[in-house]
């Protein structure tokens, strides 16, 4: 072969590889450039956040099969998987329910992943619920893992570890955030040591002289109080109402006692058979306290149980709007029971608003 033939050869040979070149670069820079957009461009919108749940066990091949399956189209697999060696999270993501909320990038959702930012749900305990409903409640949970359906409350009590304490009262009434799988039995527990944790913080700081001598006892005057409040600012008035009534030794007559104690009999309506049947709950036919609580007092009840403000009020009705009034003589009562009870045609108890059928005397109203 001639000199100009082999040079004619090496410059096409040239042309190839600098096309072959020129073409893998471009396709180099195609790959490249589709895979930092796809690392950092929003996943397709979706109306709701899909669901992701990772299990023990699950490979970075397994995720992405159930990333797909929550309806993720975007991204090439190797796409995925290049970005999880960059960022170094294929082994390190945590096992659990995510939220794919529209917006959030491939590099977002692996982070996200891998720092274990799981779907977080949200129980409350109401203020004022009993334990029945607190039940009730938990039992509809279904992000809950449930053990306890079917035990009594006695038998609840005793999975939470403490098997001769009365349900009542014994948790604090506050929202909890749980993960998907927690167990009914561990949530109760966490408000069991809230209320214990709070109620020990509250007692710590009470007013001196009060006539209550316990913890114990606070709980169950703040347990009346919760139930006697219809507005979060007469919590401390209608405490003190309480601890002068127990300092001179005067009934509590409180009607959210007796329907407690009337069970399942209670249908509305207290009536003066219902005043006058004595049970352990019953503050017309009792002194002192009840035996237990009545419900869950949250800790502005358990505060205002402490520390109740000063007066010398000894009575108080309901005006029928959610807040009371107060008086300081049985006389001065029955003018407002007639005014805010009887003026209404409503022959029924004052003190919470419930009609009871009281004869238009308030729970506080009879001596």
């Amino acid at each position: 072969m001639n000199d100009s033939k082999l040079s004619a050869l090496f410059r096409f040979v040239g042309i190839v590889v600098l096309v072959l070149l020129l073409t893998a670069a471009f396709a180099g820079w195609r790959l490249w450039s589709g895979y930092t957009a796809f690392a950092d461009r929003p996943l397709a919108a979706a109306d709701t956040p899909r669901v992701l749940d990772i299990e023990r066990g699950d490979s970075f091949r397994d995720v992405l099969r159930r990333l797909r399956e929550a309806g993720v189209a975007d991204g090439r697999d190797w796409q995925w998987q290049a970005l999880a060696w960059q960022m170094d999270v294929a082994r390190r993501l945590k096992v659990g329910e995510y939220a794919i909320d529209p917006g959030i990038t491939p590099r977002g959702l692996l982070r996200k992943l891998e720092q274990g930012r799981v779907i977080q749900y949200r129980f409350t305990i109401v203020e004022g619920w009993n334990f029945r409903e607190l039940r009730t409640a938990l039992a509809a949970a279904t992000a809950l893992t449930h053990t306890l359906e079917g035990l009594s409350d006695a038998e609840v009590m005793a999975a939470l570890g403490e098997p001769d304490t009365h349900p009542e009262g014994r948790f604090l009434p506050e929202t909890y955030h749980y993960t998907r799988g927690t167990r009914d039995v561990d949530l109760l527990r966490r408000a069991r040591q809230a209320m214990e944790r709070t109620l020990a913080e509250v007692w710590a700081g009470r007013q001196e002289g009060l006539p209550i001598e316990t913890p114990e006892q606070a709980l169950i005057l703040a347990s009346l109080i919760e139930k006697e409040t219809g507005a979060a600012h007469e919590r401390p008035e209608i405490a003190g109402v309480f601890v002068r009534r127990l300092r001179i030794g005067m009934r509590l007559q409180t009607d959210p006692s007796v329907i407690y104690g009337m069970g399942d009999s209670y249908q509305g309506r207290i009536g003066r058979r219902g005043l006058d049947t004595d049970t352990p709950y019953n503050t017309y036919t009792r002194d002192g306290l009840p035996p237990t609580p009545i419900a869950m007092p949250g800790r502005a009840a358990l505060e205002a149980a402490v520390s109740p403000k000063p007066g010398d009020t000894l009575y108080f009705v309901s005006r029928g709007d959610g807040t009371h009034h107060f008086s300081r003589t049985l006389a001065e009562h029955n003018r407002a029971v007639a005014r805010y009870i009887l003026g209404r045609g409503n022959a029924g108890n004052g003190s919470n608003g419930s009609n009871d059928g009281n004869d238009g005397n308030d729970g506080n109203g009879r001596q």
